[in-house]
């Protein structure tokens, strides 16, 4: 009997593990801090007046890849004129997948 107790709950224990394991590669960063990486690369090449991100993922395929991202955009001031950008993170890694000039 107790051998049957034993197996049932090392099997649950396993279960349970891999389960956690899953969910937590699967973890998706903060919103805020897809935002924050990309002022700091925009910030590289000039100050930023303004930005945002959408707080939900998003589904993109791009070069028939399938990325889940977050959009947002920023805002340069270069010789008084406005120049905005938008661009995608990928939600996983943090790293800008593409960007585009707005008008």
């Amino acid at each position: 009997m107790n051998w049957k107790k034993l197996l049932c709950a090392a099997g649950a224990g396993a279960l349970l593990g891999y389960a956690i394991r899953d969910q937590l590669s699967q973890k998706l960063i903060k919103p805020e801090n897809a935002l924050k990486l990309a002022k700091e690369a925009f910030k590289q090449h000039g100050p930023v007046s303004g930005s945002w991100i959408y707080m939900k993922p998003e589904e993109v395929t791009k070069n028939s890849l399938t990325y889940t991202i977050y959009r947002g955009g920023v805002t340069r001031t270069i010789d008084d004129t406005n120049i905005q950008y938008e661009f995608y993170v990928d939600a996983n890694t943090g790293s800008i997948i593409d960007v585009t000039e707005t008008t």
